[in-house]
């Protein structure tokens, strides 16, 4: 069990960008990474980095905008969002400890979920 905390979400115009983090309360084995959830959608993975930071993966509609990287000493995982567009509109969930294939579903097998920061790209 990890205790997550995100942030760095916020309201952005189209093209803009965004650093979300992730800090967990201990050290992390496996993956981190997000989901989101914009309204009416379904959940669905964005980006993830195993700790060993060898492997990392992006979503179709994040791939070329979206940047993910850690911060190992302290226990840190950042999503950098450039280029935003309306459709990155959404809540934006911290999760851990998953293989990194969860995160090409929807998440719905995880439990641990941060309390999510919101990410807004409108004109």
């Amino acid at each position: 069990q990890v205790h997550l905390v995100e942030s760095g979400g916020g309201s952005v115009q189209p093209g803009g960008s965004l650093r979300l983090s992730c800090a967990a309360s201990t050290y992390v084995t496996n993956s981190m990474g997000w989901f989101r959830q914009a309204p009416g959608k379904e959940r669905e993975g964005v980006a993830a980095i195993f700790t060993g930071g060898s492997s990392t993966y992006y979503a179709d509609s994040a791939k070329g905008r979206f940047t993910i990287s850690q911060e190992k000493g302290k226990n840190t995982v950042y999503l950098q969002m450039n280029s935003l567009k309306p459709g990155d509109t959404g809540m934006y969930y911290c999760a851990a400890d998953l293989p990194l294939t969860a995160f090409a579903g929807d998440g719905a097998n995880y439990r641990n979920w941060g309390q999510g920061t919101q990410v807004t790209v409108s004109s």
